[in-house]
């Protein structure tokens, strides 16, 4: 399999049956899309995202009707993933139900997944410090762990006027709060949106790959949603950001250059 860097170019043949013809080149860090209510924002992502497969297989992308230029342009495969934070109640209430823990929102059940794939990351982490040790390299292997500590950090200052912080002794994600011990699920919804998100970018492990968003500022606080795409490129510089949004907070900080308007990519 050979991975993509990022995607240069999306074209889909129609929007909405035989109607809206769309073409949009991409910038390899951030690409925010833009537009009213119902002019095909969420449309575009979900066409995207469902032209390939969930081992992120590229190949027959052509039969959907979702045509993806890369680089390089002969990957097979891109790494991908995809946020979307509107917190609902769960709908597969009978799939949940198999854990032993007490979920109740769309946005617990991410949080249930990413936990599995955080101590995944500890252990590959803890694997590659132990080989940097072994070759006397004790520099790479503090380079290591330098990302996992960094999400900490930012995790801290965005909790941090409600008292909240991470537990770093313990290999799942808990959180000290005046003396009590809180898991992910006891959150509210912006702080286990903001936590899905961060926790998304740690585990790709610094890989080159693709972060589809859809309006993740809901629930969000304006300075939350002001910091994100930030957060995001510190945590992992080699993403592609693509996200639709209604807020202008969201690229307040310097993104305004990197939004595109869903009519000025169809036609």
């Amino acid at each position: 399999m050979k991975y993509a860097e990022y995607i240069e170019q999306i074209e889909i043949d129609s929007l909405w049956s035989g109607r809206r013809h769309v073409v949009w080149n991409l910038d390899r860090r951030v690409n925010v899309l833009s537009g009213i209510n119902g002019v095909g924002k969420s449309t575009i992502l979900n066409k995207v995202v469902k032209s390939v497969s969930l081992n992120g297989d590229i190949v027959n992308h052509l039969l959907k009707g979702v045509h993806l230029k890369t680089v390089p342009e002969d990957a097979t495969h891109v790494r991908f993933d995809v946020i979307r934070s509107f917190d609902h109640a769960l709908v597969n209430a009978d799939v949940v139900g198999k854990v032993d823990i007490s979920l109740a929102t769309e946005l617990d059940w991410q949080l249930y997944k990413l936990q599995r794939k955080y101590l995944d990351y500890q252990v590959n982490m803890g694997n590659k410090i132990i080989a940097a040790l072994q070759l006397g390299d004790a520099q790479q292997a503090q380079d290591i762990s330098k990302p996992k500590t960094l999400f900490q950090n930012m995790v801290d200052d965005l909790f941090s006027e409600t008292g909240k912080k991470i537990v770093r002794t313990e290999n799942e994600i808990r959180f000290s709060q005046i003396g009590e011990i809180l898991v992910p699920y006891q959150l509210s919804s912006g702080e286990k949106q903001m936590l899905v998100i961060l926790l998304t970018v740690l585990v790709e492990d610094e890989q080159p790959y693709v972060l589809f968003m859809d309006e993740p500022e809901v629930s969000l606080h304006v300075d939350w949603q002001q910091r994100l795409i930030d957060l995001i490129l510190e945590l992992n510089p080699n993403v592609q950001i693509i996200l639709t949004t209604h807020s202008p907070a969201v690229i307040m900080n310097g993104w305004m250059d990197h939004v595109t308007e869903v009519s000025d990519i169809t036609t």
